[in-house]
């Protein structure tokens, strides 16, 4: 696989449950989890290139429902 990136989320209240269920049902998502902190659902996301990627986030991703803020990080090989 060509480029990763978690992807960290804050939902509305009471919604980082039903925004993970969503967001793991999407191709290029490996792994969707909610968690506590500062951010509600953190998602590992693979794609062929950084174009890809961004195009999963932006169009795909913070188009859910329940979503108020997303945060990308990209993963590095160093």
């Amino acid at each position: 696989m060509g480029v990763q990136a978690y992807i960290l989320i804050q939902t509305d209240v009471g919604k980082a449950a039903e925004v993970a269920t969503a967001i793991g049902q999407l191709q290029g998502v490996t792994l969707a989890e909610d968690v506590t902190g500062p951010y509600d659902v953190i998602v590992r996301a693979e794609a062929a290139n950084v174009d890809e990627l961004g195009r999963l986030v932006v169009s795909r991703v913070q188009g859910l429902p329940g979503i108020t803020r997303t945060l990308t990080c990209p993963v590095v090989h160093i």
